[in-house]
């Protein structure tokens, strides 16, 4: 393994831009729990397997609806469980080592936490493709406005997910109010947002096109596999972490470890001078 933590590090260091994609392993070394497949899931919610719910059953807009306490219960834990956490380490790892490049690095990121905005990065240098759980949106869509989600009066029932108390509501019309977020079959989800940093997205591939680009990808999984597919059509090489899925093309360097110790390794060679 230290020989591809040592090839990870020459490429890193070769590079005039770094290219970050990040999936949710990212966040496991920062303290949040491993939701991926449904044991994981009910081993953090023992009572929601007596319910038969599962993450994907309750990450469905129509509970908003249906039944917006529960949903709010949902997404509330998620927001406050997010807000609580400090961003580890890995992040400031990266931070340092975009530094050192001529070239603004950007991340693409299929998480919803915030945290690489929150350790740090420039927002308009991140597209977060399924939304914000930082940001509302009427449920009823009245309007396309999005606006930032800074504390929930809510309080949640964390055995079985409920919430209680005010919920939060559209400044407009006074429905509900839910996250900005693309959910399991949304045809709701306003996507303004979201398509504007994907034009910064789009706009940072075409100016650097012919630069020489390493991608860092972190905890991306297969079975939503939309942060492989931004790492796959990044030119040059990527670096690929991942406990479980490291696999790739030719142009891929598989570290399977966590996010956190794999660049703490790389880490350690660039500042030994590879």
């Amino acid at each position: 393994m230290d020989n591809k933590l040592l090839a990870a590090a020459n490429a890193i260091a070769q590079a005039e831009a770094i290219f970050i994609s990040a999936g949710a392993g990212m966040g496991v070394d920062s303290g949040l729990p491993d939701f991926r497949g449904n044991e994981g899931f009910w081993r953090a919610y023992p009572l929601l397997r007596q319910e038969g719910l599962s993450f994907q059953d309750l990450a469905n807009p129509q509970w908003f609806y249906d039944d917006p306490y529960r949903a709010w219960g949902f997404y509330g834990h998620r927001f406050t469980l997010y807000q609580g956490v400090v961003p580890h380490q890995g992040f400031n790892i990266i931070q340092q080592w975009c530094s050192t490049k001529t070239i603004e690095p950007f991340v693409f990121t299929s998480n919803v936490d915030g945290h690489f905005q929150k350790s740090g990065f420039h927002p308009d240098s991140v597209y977060e493709c399924h939304g914000s759980i930082n940001h509302l949106q009427c449920v009823d869509c009245c309007t396309n406005d999005i606006w930032a989600l800074s504390r929930l009066h809510a309080t949640i029932q964390e055995e079985n997910l409920v919430a209680a108390g005010e919920l939060p509501r559209c400044p407009h019309c006074s429905a509900v109010a839910r996250p900005n977020i693309l959910m399991f079959g949304d045809g709701d989800w306003i996507a303004t947002r979201s398509t504007h940093q994907f034009y910064k997205y789009d706009e940072w591939q075409a100016q650097h096109a012919k630069a020489r680009i390493v991608t860092i990808e972190m905890g991306a999984g297969k079975e939503i596999p939309t942060a492989r597919y931004a790492s796959d059509s990044m030119p040059g090489i990527t670096v690929r972490i991942n406990p479980r899925d490291a696999d790739g093309n030719k142009n891929t360097i598989s570290i399977a470890m966590g996010a956190l110790e794999a660049l703490l390794g790389i880490d350690k060679f660039l500042r030994n001078g590879v």
